[in-house]
């Protein structure tokens, strides 16, 4: 295993259901934390729900079982908008640990169709395992490609633009979520962890100190990467006991370095406002941190008196009861969960794999947060857990300066997939038979 080999190692961690991927530089996990961001304002908002219905207006719905080539979906992975209201449908499987087969539709305003591109294969234009999707306002799509180690850009037609190299040393490449900066030139990604680097003719681990916020800028032939925040980072274990005496050097050295994330442990949820700023929520209460664009601290927190609930060893009984099944289909043991390392090709030689099976392991409490995102105008909708500790409550719809306009009831509506201009918002629906299809709503004034 070679420097290079490891400069280019993919991660992808199985998590019941789903894997998580990241492409370039690993990006993973630290046992160390930093202090919380001093805020220069603090608002409590009350702990009373006032409830708001949700009136909204459907646009158009597309997606069917028997029709036209562009409106039978395989599966829908991500919508986005841009400042003309088109929708663009990401439609196929994304490239995970295979080359994944996915197209871009795009939709004008009113649901009529206008193009589509994006096709499968190794040459500069084509997807080879593209996993981040991102459409700026200008109609520019970014696809983050894992397999070309850099960000592909396509312009408002649909026609290829220009591949930005990702950095080995900057960190750049994103896994799978991408937000577009309302500025234009950049998207903003999660810096996930770890990253392996080339040092002294050898692999080194550089551990990371915090879950960082990443501004990727495209205005070179490289990418441009800034950390513009840095959320807090859970402690975490380690893999050293997986780690076997044969195995090489520096895939020891690198195991004994990662770190997966534990059950319940409270994700980084980010949501980019209007004029760039960033509003996130990166621990288990709820606690809404906003910083200005070009700032490096938090400016305000904005909190509601919800605390999370203990994870007891009923609720890890239940847990690995609701994952069991999943688990045994895909080959593992209830309570464990499989660790996947696939290393890209060198000349003609294959690509390295190898797989882990870990213990399962449990962060001491259940956030109150699900999901955030931020509308075009502003306001900030944030998804509350629901009774199951992996359902989804009520959604809170909020502004960045703190004040509170009301609360979706549980049920009452999901939270939008993407949100546009002019109130437009997209929902990825299933039916009984996993047939999706994208509804698109207008939402009232005072929650846009």
């Amino acid at each position: 295993m070679t420097k290079t080999w490891l400069s280019r190692l993919a991660l992808g961690i199985i998590f019941g259901l789903g894997f998580f991927l990241v492409g370039g530089p690993l990006l993973l996990s630290s046992p160390f934390a930093i202090p919380a961001l001093q805020a220069q304002e603090v608002i409590e908002l009350p702990g009373g729900d006032r409830a708001i219905d949700p009136e909204f207006e459907e646009v158009y719905r597309v997606g069917v079982l028997d029709g036209e080539s562009w409106e039978m979906f395989a599966r829908v992975t991500r919508v986005a908008f841009d400042a003309e209201g088109n929708l663009y449908v990401f439609d196929g499987t994304p490239g995970g640990l295979s080359s994944g087969n996915v197209r871009v539709l795009v939709l004008d305003a009113t649901g009529g169709f206008l193009h589509e591109f994006g096709s499968s294969g190794g040459g500069p234009g084509e997807f080879n395992r593209p996993v981040g999707f991102a459409v700026l306002r200008d109609g520019t799509t970014v696809v983050s490609d894992v397999g070309h180690r850099a960000y592909q850009l396509f312009g408002a037609s649909g026609g290829f633009q220009r591949m930005v190299r990702a950095d080995d040393e900057s960190g750049g490449l994103s896994g799978d979520i991408i937000q577009p900066d309302p500025r234009g030139g950049a998207v903003f990604a999660e810096g996930l962890g770890m990253t392996v680097r080339s040092a002294g003719g050898a692999g080194s681990v550089a551990p990371p100190t915090s879950r960082p916020i990443l501004r990727v800028g495209f205005d070179n032939e490289v990418v441009h990467v800034d950390t513009v925040v840095k959320g807090w980072l859970p402690p975490r274990g380690n893999l050293d006991d997986l780690v076997s005496n044969d195995a090489p050097a520096q895939l020891r050295d690198m195991l004994r370095s990662m770190a997966p994330p534990t059950v319940f442990e409270p994700r980084l949820l980010v949501g980019i406002l209007p004029d760039g700023g960033i509003v996130h929520s990166d621990s288990s209460a709820y606690a809404l941190k906003v910083t200005p664009p070009g700032a490096r601290e938090v400016a305000r927190i904005i909190q509601r008196p919800f605390l999370p609930e203990p994870v007891t060893p009923a609720v890890e009984r239940g847990y690995e009861e609701r994952t069991a099944a999943a688990r045994e289909r895909l080959g593992g043991r209830a309570g464990s969960r499989r660790l996947f390392l696939v290393g890209a090709s060198e000349g003609n030689r294959p690509p390295v794999e190898g797989s882990f099976e870990i213990e399962e392991s449990y962060y001491h409490e259940i956030p109150v947060l699900r999901s955030l995102a931020a509308t075009w105008d502003g306001r900030i909708w944030v998804q509350r857990r629901g009774e199951e500790p992996e359902s989804n409550g009520p959604i809170d719809v909020l502004t960045a300066e703190g004040e509170y306009v009301g609360t979706y009831p549980t049920g009452a509506t999901e939270m939008p997939d993407a949100f546009g201009p002019d109130g437009l918002a997209a929902f990825i629906e299933l039916d009984e038979f996993d047939l999706a299809s994208v509804v698109v709503r207008r939402l009232p004034a005072d929650v846009r």
